[in-house]
């Protein structure tokens, strides 16, 4: 089968396309044969080498994400049969031999049933920005129905999703976007009010959005520019959850003494496996129900991989970049 394989650490051109032996499921794995696979940034930083979750050993095919059929299973697997449709959300799974390629094999715990609403290039992008999503939501954030939740960079991967399952879980959804079009694709989610990040001030609207008291939880994806202001708009015990960072800030702790505030660090490679398993479960019942429309953005072709993976840490994503495998 055809696969893309790294032999060593380096820039994007060390992903190689080869052919491989087909990976045979084990007791209590899945074999699946996959249409897409989801690009992650964290797979552009394993691949640069010296990544602080995960180091694989070589030589590696990469990918977590992914969707297609169930193409064979091993013993002891009984929820999944031959020909389901499915999604792969493979990142925490004991074994993965990796979704950038044609067939992958993990552990029948990390794919899940995908409806007949819900295409094969929306089940790739699934995986860790709806895993992220959930977890910053619920496990970290502790959102609850009724509350207020902001979404910083709501028109990219993770916050399109966090958008989607916190109005489905009953909150108020407050996203923010920098263009126009983006912003249209975040009220297209779900978001009861978009706002533009580009603008000075721009969270200056959420006192009158919330009518004073603030928000209730805050998903953070740009923690070292945002943090500081992030607090000021913040209800009492209200929550911060920090997905994304890239950079240092001075900022001045007191802010979170008044409101007794919590900023709380989230990565999906800590989840517990009792909370991963819970997540994956309400995201398939989410996409059973209509409550999760991913949003695809790039589509690139599997022998495009590497291309993808520089995009991917360059771009403004608009939704999830994903890697054609084979057409459907």
């Amino acid at each position: 089968m055809k696969a893309i394989q790294m032999s060593s650490f380096g820039d994007p051109e060390v992903l190689k396309l080869v052919e491989v032996e087909e990976p045979v499921p084990a007791e209590n794995e899945v074999r699946v044969k996959l249409f897409y696979a989801g690009v992650n940034p964290a797979e552009a930083y394993i691949r640069a080498g010296g990544y602080a979750f995960f180091n694989p050993e070589f030589p590696y095919i990469p990918g977590f994400d992914g969707a297609g059929v169930v193409d064979e299973v091993g013993p002891g697997v009984n929820r999944l049969k031959i020909g389901d449709r499915v999604f792969v959300a493979s990142i925490l799974a004991k074994r993965k031999t990796g979704t950038y390629a044609e067939k992958m094999v993990c552990d029948d715990t990390a794919v899940y049933k995908l409806p007949e609403s819900v295409s094969f290039e929306q089940g790739a992008a699934l995986g860790v920005p709806v895993t992220a999503a959930y977890r910053a939501l619920f496990h970290r954030g502790q959102l609850k129905p009724g509350e207020t939740v902001l979404v910083h960079g709501a028109s990219g991967g993770v916050g399109i999703l966090a958008v989607q399952l916190a109005k489905y879980a009953g909150a108020q959804v407050i996203g923010t976007a920098g263009t126009e079009e983006s912003m249209e694709l975040v009220e297209k989610s779900g978001a009861d009010v978009v706002l533009n990040h580009n603008q000075p001030g721009y969270l200056e609207a959420i006192s009158s959005i919330t009518k004073g008291p603030g928000v209730d939880v805050i998903i953070e994806m740009l923690a070292n520019v945002n943090l500081e202001e992030d607090l000021k708009y913040l209800n009492k015990f209200g929550r911060v959850v920090v997905v994304g960072n890239r950079g240092s800030l001075d900022f001045n702790p007191r802010l979170t003494m008044a409101k007794e505030a919590d900023i709380l660090g989230m990565a999906v490679w800590n989840a517990p496996e009792a909370e991963f398993k819970q997540s994956l479960a309400a995201v398939e019942a989410a996409l059973k129900n209509g409550g999760l429309q991913p949003l695809v953005g790039t589509i690139l072709p599997l022998e495009e991989a590497a291309k993808a993976q520089a995009q991917i840490l360059s771009s403004k994503a608009k939704g999830k970049m994903v890697l054609e495998i084979v057409k459907e």
